[in-house]
């Protein structure tokens, strides 16, 4: 007798959490760099319709993906900031070059006007 059932080996694609990363970041011997900003907005609409566009697209512009941004953040530990947002880029070399970007530059000064922000980078672990 035949039997109609098989056994999915190790080998089977399976969904893995870096997959959303991009194609050079799909692998699990490179980590993506992750970049966490807090900010403190002092005007909100003029922040949300005069900065956030220029900056979105810096960031687009850049090869950057905005995995999370927004006010509504909840407390663990701590105190929360106002807004946070949450970049990933391929490596800390090309965050840096986005930084250093005339896009990112003349937004900022945009920017710098309605919020304060404070910025810091994690280097992800393969997963």
């Amino acid at each position: 007798m035949k039997s109609n059932y098989k056994v999915a080996s190790g080998n089977a694609r399976r969904r893995r959490p870096w997959h959303f990363c991009g194609p050079k970041s799909s692998r699990p011997s490179e980590a993506a760099d992750l970049c966490c900003r807090e900010i403190e907005v002092s005007n909100l609409d003029a922040y949300l319709n005069e900065y956030v566009p220029l900056a979105q697209a810096a960031i687009k512009a850049a090869g950057g993906r905005i995995l999370a941004v927004g006010q509504n953040i909840t407390p663990i530990e701590g105190t929360p900031p106002k807004r946070a947002s949450i970049q990933q880029w391929e490596s800390v070399e090309q965050y840096n070059a986005y930084r250093k970007s005339a896009a990112f530059v003349d937004a900022r000064k945009i920017g710098d006007k309605y919020a304060k922000f404070r910025s810091y980078s994690i280097e992800g672990m393969p997963q």
